[in-house]
């Protein structure tokens, strides 16, 4: 069964011109002429006494009214998915879709494997990860284009419950035997003699390395630099020199002895969480909710 089998078709043809802001690209998405999108428009816009648009030639912008509506019919979508994951449960999970947005951090290790010890117990159960940089999860699950959010933590967000929330300190990450694996811990000064890779000064990671740094007066130099957690870790692991990594991100190339990683002495190393993030008021559905409990539980540490 699929959601649209339980939603109104005006209100999906609404949302999803509200989603595209267009009524030609709704009409492509959809399989449904334009005309036709435009009569269940206008259709409701008479009931309902008021516009829902702002006719642009570039578009189209919901009114105050039409947000109204839009959040509606956005949680409506939601309800229909939730109602067909309990019906999917009563055949013991063997169907539904459990839709993720993450940050990069946790899409290289984390969620495949753990996607893989859900269905080994759930078969029928599908997957969808989305991976994102990290202001943009948030969006994602408030959308309701995804069911959870898995990220590092920023202000609190308008509409997001924090299911979930761990800390997550920057630690050094080193390859063995490094001259700096001796020390319990670690100082970005220290980082700074070697080779270094880092994040690039847009993250959110760089951003907390680069205040530390400043306070101090010292300048880093990195010898590569990316957005890709994977390609930093593997920079390090391949001897090319030193980084910063989340524990969760480093957890199984640690375990598997590729690299080491330590403590960051320095101050305002810690001022970090890990959120798994779902929409307020909104009631999972059953597969969804299942594999929620798994990943905070692994998340507090591997099996």
């Amino acid at each position: 069964m699929r959601r649209h089998l339980l939603q109104d078709t005006a209100l999906r043809y609404f949302l999803e011109v509200a989603q595209s802001g267009s009524l030609t690209e709704a009409s492509a998405r959809l399989h449904v002429a334009a005309s036709a999108l435009s009569r269940q428009i206008a259709g409701l816009e008479e009931q309902l006494g008021t516009p829902l648009f702002e006719r642009h030639p570039r578009g189209m912008v919901l009114t105050a009214a039409g947000e109204i509506l839009a959040a509606h019919a956005r949680r409506a979508g939601l309800d229909a998915d939730r109602a067909l994951g309990e019906i999917a449960a009563l055949q013991g999970l063997r169907a539904g879709q459990v839709r993720l947005a993450t940050s990069d951090a946790f899409a290289n290790e984390l969620l495949p494997r753990l996607c893989v010890e859900f269905q080994r117990t759930h078969a029928g159960i599908a997957f969808s990860v989305q991976s994102l940089p990290t202001p943009q999860v948030p969006e994602a699950v408030r959308a309701g284009t995804v069911d959870i959010g898995l990220c590092f933590s920023r202000a609190p967000q308008k509409d997001i419950h924090v299911e979930y929330r761990q800390s997550a300190p920057v630690l050094a990450v080193l390859p063995p035997g490094h001259p700096l694996a001796a020390a319990p811990r670690v100082t970005l000064a220290r980082m700074a003699q070697h080779p270094l890779g880092l994040p690039p000064p847009e993250t959110a990671v760089r951003q907390m390395v680069d205040i530390a740094c400043g306070r101090q007066g010292l300048r880093l130099a990195p010898v590569i630099e990316s957005n890709h957690a994977k390609t930093l870790l593997n920079f390090v692991a391949h001897g090319g020199g030193v980084s910063v990594s989340s524990e969760v991100s480093a957890r199984y190339m640690v375990a598997a002895g590729l690299v080491l990683a330590r403590p960051l002495a320095d101050v305002g190393m810690d001022l970090r969480d890990i959120e798994v993030q779902t929409l307020a008021g909104r009631s999972l559905p059953v597969a969804a909710r299942a594999f929620l409990e798994l990943l905070k539980e692994r998340l507090a540490g591997p099996a």
